[in-house]
């Protein structure tokens, strides 16, 4: 069966200790911000409501990454689909970020409406020099609300086709399959990074639709007219069951959606294809595709007084 590449998971006691490092710190940030008051400390004179305020945001800081840290926790435990636990982790990791830029804002700024100001007009110049990072990055909100895909499945968005392996704020990567090297679906070892921004614009295909983990594919083979159409038929619908039962073991070979189908066509050069359809998982097609074409012409082979292929005027 197609697996899915899972998220990485954290390292136990390590994971227990820098949280536990965490808190500590903030501890000791806010028994530094109330010991401030401490007669002790007014020596510091003008500074001390610049620390004040700098220990209050240490503690602020050090709070929101433990928070952070113990919702990640959560959602690799909790949630068992790789790809919505992937995509959880994306934004709680973005929201942690997020909250912690506006309390390092607060500290620079006097108060958060001129902290408001400032990120507007920054807000606004940025937007034209960066328009299309920013698009992709609204393109990756899109992804991660939306769900057209997740870590680990085949998709198709224009030219490019693939395996997710990840999925960026600015980019998503996939391991290419087929390619300008290869005439079949094999994984062509080269890298793709695709921007975000694509995904608005052209059209994706999901190899992991409601038959997941199948599709179908199906795979002519041409005879001449006057071969015996009952006998390849028969060959043919042999060859793609019994692989199936031989792959999967533990499915029923004999229901529709697992049963191939066999069914006859006129080829643009003038000779009869037998084309056989049945179902196959992504990453399998081009071996699905030659171990039915083995089998079948096997048999069929042994018959040549039954099935006759293209040769010369024989058509």
């Amino acid at each position: 069966m197609a697996t899915r590449e899972a998220v990485p998971q954290p390292g136990g006691s390590g994971h227990h200790a820098n949280i536990a490092g965490l808190v500590v710190g903030a501890i000791a940030a806010l028994v530094l911000h109330y010991a401030l008051n401490l007669g002790f400390f007014q020596r510091l004179g003008n500074y001390l409501p610049l620390m004040e305020k700098l220990s209050m945001s240490v503690f602020l800081v050090l709070v929101i990454q433990v928070a952070g840290r113990l919702v990640v926790r959560t959602i690799e435990r909790g949630v068992a689909s790789p790809g919505h636990r992937y995509n959880l982790l994306r934004i709680a990791r973005l929201v942690t970020v997020i909250l912690m830029l506006i309390v390092a804002a607060s500290f620079l700024f006097q108060n958060l409406y001129a902290a408001a100001v400032s990120f507007g007009l920054i807000s606004l110049v940025l937007g034209f020099a960066l328009q299309a990072p920013i698009t992709s990055f609204i393109a990756w909100l899109y992804l991660i609300f939306r769900r057209p895909f997740h870590v680990g499945d085949r998709i198709e968005v224009a030219r490019f086709r693939g395996d997710v392996v990840e999925v960026n704020y600015l980019d998503t990567v996939i391991l290419e399959c087929s390619g300008v090297y290869l005439g079949n679906d094999r994984r062509s070892g080269r890298v793709l990074y695709i921007p975000n921004s694509l995904f608005l614009k052209e059209q994706v295909v999901n190899y992991a639709g409601p038959l997941e983990p199948f599709i179908w594919n199906e795979t002519p083979l041409q005879i001449a007219f006057d071969s015996d159409l009952a006998f390849v038929e028969q060959c043919l619908h042999q060859a793609a069951t019994d692989d199936f039962k031989e792959r999967y073991p533990d499915l029923d070979a004999e229901l529709p959606e697992h049963r191939p189908e066999v069914y006859f066509r006129v080829n643009t050069y003038a000779w009869l294809e037998a084309v056989i359809s049945y179902p196959v998982e992504p990453t399998d097609t081009t071996g699905r595709r030659t171990r039915i074409l083995v089998r079948a012409l096997e048999t069929l082979n042994r018959a040549p007084d039954r099935v006759k292929f293209p040769e010369g005027s024989a058509r």
